[in-house]
């Protein structure tokens, strides 16, 4: 999912419980862990009890703002992502929803609508 949107894996510190850290060039600028983490996890994080950490709540997603499009298809198609292709009504947001593969998170692109109609992009779904 990373190289659909120019990101690149890199790496990360030990920890002590797997992280996922995602680069644009050489600056990290996402870190990702999988969901009710291990014991070294909690330990970390100062949540002993293993119930969620205070800032590591559930998220039901995130949104990028993008340009463009036609690039970001192609790394799609590339890792044969499954997405969502959305309009808003008029809207000038053309939104692309993906699922990362840890913690399966919603993932929302927002491209220039003018961009991605440009392109030939059709939302499946028009609101």
């Amino acid at each position: 999912m990373a190289g659909c949107v120019g990101l690149g894996g890199g790496n990360a510190p030990d920890f002590g419980f797997p992280v996922h850290w995602l680069y644009i060039g050489d600056q990290d600028v996402v870190h990702i862990a999988p969901a009710g983490g291990s014991a070294a996890q909690n330990a970390y994080l100062g949540n002993e009890a293993g119930g969620p950490a205070m800032g590591s709540g559930r998220l039901d997603h995130i949104c990028l703002h993008c340009d463009g499009v036609e690039e970001a298809f192609a790394r799609l198609e590339a890792i044969g992502a499954k997405y969502e292709e959305r309009r808003a009504g008029t809207s000038p947001v053309y939104q692309v929803f993906i699922e990362e593969p840890i913690n399966g998170l919603k993932v929302e692109l927002n491209f220039p609508a003018a961009e991605a109609e440009a392109a030939g992009r059709t939302p499946a779904i028009e609101v």
